[in-house]
């Protein structure tokens, strides 16, 4: 009896593996070669700034998919995006470089405290608590949400606000998405002028809790020949596309017409790196920048420190 129990469990070991194996070879998908190969090319970072879970997923979808482009890696830059589309046919477009800049001024704006935290040092979790520990409701609280998840050493936080080192910023966007006020949002490093401020409120909501505060008045949309400053849900945003495009020719219109000084003009791209160099030199010594924008001297600019976040 136990004879029959053990050849009857073999056969059925036996079927069940000649079964598999056959499922096997019938469903069996061929992974392209060149998945792999993309893959090496990466930088392994798994920051998801190209709308992937990671490295793997993008290699899969570029080689694959006919409409993903090749230069999606932001980490990896334009060396990696033409490695990427050597191997798989593609045309690389020319990818404008982003870094992520922080909309709040509230040290200058002086901005403050409702009350003292105490619970978990998280922004999220802060801002479901009576709206958060600054008077300001749009404010950067500082607890570091976006220096948890980057995955480059780009943020950190300094005197309750986040600052953001454009030499260790790929542009993934991580921060952004970490922000539970929406403070951090990402711009071309060419950008010529900012806005410094994120409130969605109006007039005297924001004149008694910070000042320097954006009342969207609307006056730098108007002065604006290009039509790139505009209201967008409550707050004052740049088309940077369409600021860059128009060119310097503008004489920065929008940034004159602020009287409270929240549009700053910004330097190019060279003159920016020279400055986040010297930044760094007179910092702590901790290598933390600020949000990447460095001023030019003229009317309506607020003092170097403030300007690059820093």
């Amino acid at each position: 009896m136990v004879f029959v129990s053990i050849i009857t469990l073999f056969g059925l070991g036996l079927v069940a593996a000649i079964l598999l194996s056959i499922a096997s070879r019938v469903f069996y998908v061929k992974e392209d070669p060149r998945v792999e190969a993309v893959l090496e090319v990466l930088p392994g970072a798994n920051c998801g700034g190209c709308g992937f879970a990671g490295c793997e997923g993008y290699a899969a979808a570029v080689v694959s998919d006919p409409d993903i482009p090749a230069n999606k890696c932001c980490a990896g830059g334009a060396d990696t995006a033409i490695a990427v589309g050597e191997l798989t046919g593609k045309t690389v477009a020319e990818a404008e470089p982003l870094f992520s800049l922080r909309r709040c001024d509230k040290l200058a704006g002086n901005v403050a405290l409702r009350y003292q935290y105490q619970g978990m040092p998280s922004c999220a979790a802060a801002a479901m608590l009576r709206g958060g520990t600054d008077t300001c409701h749009w404010s950067c609280m500082g607890f570091g949400d976006c220096v948890q998840v980057c995955p480059f050493g780009a943020m950190q936080v300094k005197d309750s606000v986040v600052r953001v080192d454009v030499s260790r910023c790929t542009g993934c966007g991580m921060c952004v998405s970490a922000c539970p006020r929406g403070v951090l949002e990402l711009v071309p490093r060419r950008h010529r002028v900012a806005v410094f401020c994120n409130t969605r409120d109006k007039l005297r909501a924001v004149t008694e809790v910070c000042d320097a505060g954006c009342i969207n008045c609307g006056r730098c949309a108007k002065a604006c020949p290009a039509k790139a400053v505009s209201n967008v849900d409550g707050r004052m945003v740049v088309d940077q596309i369409k600021c860059v495009s128009y060119g310097p020719d503008c004489g920065e219109a929008c940034v004159e017409a602020c009287a409270r000084h929240i549009l700053r003009r910004t330097c190019p791209t060279g003159i920016e790196a020279a400055n986040v160099a010297r930044m760094k030199d007179d910092s702590d010594g901790d290598g933390a920048a600020g949000g990447g924008t460095v001023p030019v001297t003229g009317k309506n600019d607020r003092p170097a420190q403030e300007n690059c976040n820093a």
